[in-house]
């Protein structure tokens, strides 16, 4: 008609007509759009050669300013045909860590029960805050918990609860040591920090995660709040220093926690946690445990001793998306006592966990956490355990552990490479050397060099991930091995392509 525009065609969708995926039909939908989205995913697969695209950062940033030339977020969406582009694009220039060349990190590929379970959890995202968000989650997740403690030895009265990583277990875990330190010096919640005639200090190795450190200056204790404590030659806190530490700390200096470490970031070393539990308690100062990558050791018959006295400490982080092949993300913190967790997270808010409610049993796990709204991430993680049981995940931890052994062995008989030390998990720690032995003495700068660029190297060709440290002051390379379905011979070919990539940058 005169005068009046023409009709705005309507945006191309992505379902027709668009569903709800909790809906049935919306169910049946979500399993045809990831069996296309799985399909796109694997062709692009199988056009790689290595763990990582053959780009460089800046390479692979202009290709995907090339295929989103409005951004992500375009004003009329592509439908289903860009989305399934999208999910090629992410699978061909993505890490691909089901590769046996991908090393670099404490990342493991998921398992695919894990991760099917995880997408039915994204279907009806349901929340862990309160009963009714979602009651079988809760259900879950108070049974993973409970599963876990009874693992790491704890009695009737531990308790836990899921968070996004072993950083927020830490932080959590340190909150829990603060207001259990100060709740009976200071109104710490109400009033903060202010007005302590004391000063907060955690006890920690020098090898400890940097997330220690984060969560002193999260919690206003400040990152000068950490003492740190000598490690020995086999890269564990020494036990005599701790308590030489805190016998002889500075007037005024109040001991929160001692923070011990199970699976050094590089090492895989494992502080000697009866010795410093004791220690501990002989200056009544509340021990955590940072088993981010150790506690897996507790599926392993095998690697289970080295966490002998774990049952001592307060509170224990372990990270389900490390050793226990998770998609990210599944930590766990757990609490030997309940009521140390609630004393610091315990809420009650009207409007999600009311106490006649929660007399009548309808509580969630608000009160357990940091967070309000959380995912179902315990599903996935018991979707696992059910599957495969401990001693299967544990037979998994123990290929890894077999892997490491046969790297280091190799490591040690090639004469162009230098093992650092022992793996004690799944670690290797090393570097290349030069042609002549005596270049490693003669330029130690020439040697790192080398080391840093033969990293990057095999980034850019995308041919291998491996991962890089320091050890005084000197650079060194470092293998993650976490995928149980490796083989030795994937494991040799992985070194033989460190070295070759030393030898091209010795001559380059």
């Amino acid at each position: 008609m005169p005068g009046h525009a023409p009709p705005v065609p309507a945006p191309p969708t992505l379902l027709e007509p668009d569903l709800l995926a909790a809906d049935p039909a919306g169910l049946a939908d979500v399993g045809r759009l990831v069996t296309e989205l799985t399909r796109e995913a694997a062709s692009a697969l199988r056009r790689r050669s290595g763990p990582l695209p053959a780009l460089t950062p800046a390479e692979l940033s202009r290709l995907v300013d090339a295929q989103l030339p409005e951004g992500p977020l375009p004003r009329t969406g592509g439908g289903r045909s860009a989305v399934l582009a999208l999910a090629r694009s992410f699978a061909a220039h993505t890490v691909d860590l089901a590769d046996p060349r991908a090393a670099a990190h404490l990342q493991p590929p998921a398992l695919s029960v894990a991760a099917a379970a995880d997408v039915l959890a994204s279907v009806f995202n349901p929340s862990l805050d309160t009963w009714d968000s979602g009651p079988y989650a809760v259900e879950i997740e108070r049974r993973v918990i409970r599963s876990l403690a009874d693992l790491a030895g704890y009695g009737p009265e531990a308790d836990g609860v899921l968070t996004p990583g072993g950083t927020a277990s830490n932080l959590q875990a340190l909150l829990i040591a603060r207001d259990t330190a100060l709740g009976g010096r200071a109104d710490v919640r109400g009033a903060g920090l202010t007005g302590l005639t004391v000063t907060p200090v955690v006890y920690c190795s020098e090898l400890a995660h940097f997330s220690v450190a984060r969560a002193c200056a999260v919690l206003g204790l400040g990152e000068d709040a950490v003492r740190t404590v000598p490690a020995d030659a086999e890269h564990r806190m020494i036990p005599a220093e701790l308590a030489r530490s805190l016998a002889n700390r500075a007037a005024g200096e109040l001991p929160i926690a001692v923070v011990a470490t199970a699976g050094t970031t590089d090492y895989g070393s494992i502080d000697p946690l009866p010795e410093i539990a004791v220690v501990a308690a002989r200056h009544g100062v509340r021990l955590h445990v940072d088993a981010a990558y150790g506690g897996g050791a507790l599926f392993s018959d095998r690697l289970r001793p080295l966490l002998a006295g774990l049952d001592a400490a307060d509170s224990v982080t372990i990270d389900l998306h490390k050793t226990a092949w998770q998609p990210a993300a599944a930590s766990a913190l757990l609490v030997r006592e309940r009521r140390d967790l609630v004393a610091s997270t315990g809420l009650r808010v009207a409007y999600l966990n009311p106490d006649d409610d929660g007399a009548e049993g309808y509580d969630g796990l608000l009160g357990h956490s940091l967070q309000t709204t959380r995912r179902a991430d315990a599903f996935k993680v018991a979707a696992t355990f059910l599957a495969l049981g401990r001693e299967g995940i544990g037979a998994m931890l123990d290929a890894c552990h077999d892997l490491a052994g046969h790297a280091a062995r190799t490591v040690e008989a090639h004469p162009r490479l230098e093992l650092t030390t022992d793996p004690v998990l799944t670690t290797v720690v090393f570097r290349y050397l030069p042609h002549r032995a005596a270049d490693a003495a003669a330029d130690p700068a020439g040697i790192d060099e080398i080391n840093g660029a033969l990293r990057r190297r095999l980034l850019r060709e995308g041919t291998a991930l491996v991962g890089r440290t320091d050890v005084a002051d000197s650079v060194r390379l470092k293998l993650t091995l976490l995928n149980p379905q490796a083989t030795t011979t994937d494991i040799d070919e992985l070194l033989t392509a460190v070295v070759r990539a030393g030898m091209s940058e010795e001559t380059s």
